[in-house]
């Protein structure tokens, strides 16, 4: 038998060790990248999953018009989960396993990530900015995990001192939802006001699914508040601010993320004028001031043909964003190469306003910064910017 020189035998064996990784990455081959989401696209917020997912589906398709990253096009795949974090389990073991997926962005509800986050991290697939507030999402850190919105802990810290003084009230009361959402937000405007050296003279809550607000709003008029921050989600919020004005009562209205969306105006109607809601992505109306937004927003209606929700914007940003990591992280792409990338990127403001973002080993959330918009004659409008850091 010939013998091979030492040199000659140690260097290919050093590059098939170099090699093994990427030919074994799972989701990458030559030509492609397979990403994975779950969203509701049948359950009780199917109109937002369904916007997140074209939202996804029209940055995904101008990458691939674009040549894909560095020669290889994306393939999105989506599942649904009804809302249901039992069926979402399912849906990312089936990404996972017989899928091989590289990475699953924007997974919707927070219960639904937590619940599907072990099966990622079984399988080392990244979990891209889901679709979720809670602090879970980017706490503590990890080198598979990545945040998309601050917490509402965080955003009502900042949002509800501010918009108490930009008002001038003088006495706050707070109606949530009684679980960990509701008790977040609400733990937020407490640590807020007491910065300015306030609190909330009168609390009450609600059930979840509840429907009749009159023993709460009748209460929180009689404590005296002009400020009230809502725990609430899209029905309730309309339930709550509706009870109120047949009341004759008419105080500040302030709400977390959950409350900018569309449907509010659309459900509540004129009387949902003048609520104030925590923000850091701007409305995409179709006659917006800015082309750019204009642009976006005609390019969406005409590929979906409907006019695009905030919804629509954020599947398009977290999209965007991991196509810029996977892009930075160059030819070899691979976990550890995505990871490397991630750990010193800057995105700068968008068009829809979003502020800087900046991560690291350790700041696995881009940032905490938010701004407030008010609803005026049914449409948002920012009133608040971020504040000066």
């Amino acid at each position: 038998m010939k013998r091979i020189p030492l040199a000659a035998a140690l260097s290919a064996t050093a590059l098939a060790i170099m090699a093994a990784p990427a030919m074994a990455q799972q989701g990458i081959s030559k030509n492609e990248v397979v990403v994975g989401t779950v969203q509701d696209l049948s359950g009780p917020i199917a109109s937002w999953g369904k916007d997140v997912l074209n939202g996804m589906k029209l940055r995904t398709n101008e990458v691939n018009e674009q040549g894909g990253i560095h020669g290889r096009k994306i393939r999105l795949l989506a599942e649904d989960n009804s809302y249901d974090p039992k069926k979402t389990v399912l849906a990312a073991q089936k990404l996972v396993n017989q899928e091989k997926v590289f990475a699953v962005m924007g997974l919707m509800g927070s219960s639904a990530a937590v619940a599907a986050m072990p099966v990622l991290m079984d399988k080392n697939v990244l979990s891209f900015m889901p679709m979720s507030s809670a602090r879970e999402m980017y706490e503590p850190a990890h080198k598979l995990k990545w945040g998309f919105a601050p917490s509402n802990f965080d955003s009502m810290k900042s949002t509800v001192p501010r918009v108490y003084q930009h008002t001038k009230s003088a006495k706050a009361c707070a109606l949530y939802q009684d679980d960990d959402f509701g008790l977040e937000v609400v733990r937020g405007g407490e640590a807020g006001l007491k910065e300015i050296k306030s609190d909330f003279v009168e609390k009450t809550t609600y059930k979840r699914g509840a429907t009749d607000f009159s023993s709460q709003m009748a209460r929180l008029k009689s404590a005296g508040c002009d400020f009230v921050l809502l725990g609430t989600l899209i029905r309730e919020t309309v339930g709550a601010v509706g009870e109120a004005r047949k009341l004759g009562w008419n105080p500040v209205f302030v709400g977390p993320q959950t409350v900018y969306t569309d449907q509010i105006p659309k459900l509540g109607g004129k009387s949902m004028d003048g609520i104030y809601a925590d923000m850091f992505v701007q409305f995409p109306y179709m006659d917006d001031a800015s082309q750019p937004v204009r642009f976006w927003a005609n390019k969406w209606k005409t590929q979906f043909g409907n006019d695009p929700t905030v919804y629509a914007v954020y599947g398009y940003l977290i999209a965007d964003r991991l196509y810029a990591a996977m892009q930075k992280a160059g030819p070899n792409l691979g976990v550890d190469t995505f990871v490397k990338a991630m750990d010193t990127m800057t995105i700068p403001p968008d068009i829809f306003g979003s502020p800087t973002l900046t991560f690291s080993p350790t700041k696995r959330l881009g940032s905490t910064a938010s701004r407030v918009s008010q609803l005026q004659d049914g449409r948002w409008k920012v009133v608040l910017d971020y504040p000066k850091q």
